[in-house]
């Protein structure tokens, strides 16, 4: 494994959301993304859940954690997109949901 895909592999808690406050992303469970060494994992936030196929890339000299997903969102079938970057134990990106929304993400790594 890569030095640079060891920073993102971890249980990241979803600290901030900029489409939907706390009450909705905290729905539930506490909202999270899972990282596994093989670069699939899962999240969930409010309602949406989804497993993760992703691949590290290079944007402006940075690495960051590029995943495509697909899970449910109240039991419908979904799917998107979307990105990490990490900077020591905090991580900030953005999940799109195909034909719907998408928002700006804040992560803090947990123990």
């Amino acid at each position: 494994m890569k030095r640079t895909e060891q920073a993102f592999i971890g249980h990241w808690r979803i600290t901030e959301m900029e489409a939907w406050d706390t009450d909705y992303f905290d729905m539930g469970v506490p909202a999270h993304i899972i990282i596994r060494k093989d670069l699939m994992g899962e999240f969930q936030f409010g309602m949406v859940q989804g497993g993760l196929d992703g691949r590290m890339e290079t944007r402006n000299g940075a690495a960051r954690f590029e995943f495509s997903w697909s899970g449910f969102d109240e039991n419908d079938p979904v799917n998107g997109r979307g990105w990490l970057a990490v900077n020591d134990d905090q991580a900030e990106g953005r999940i799109f949901i195909h034909l719907g929304d998408d928002s700006a993400l804040k992560a803090e790594r947990q123990p």
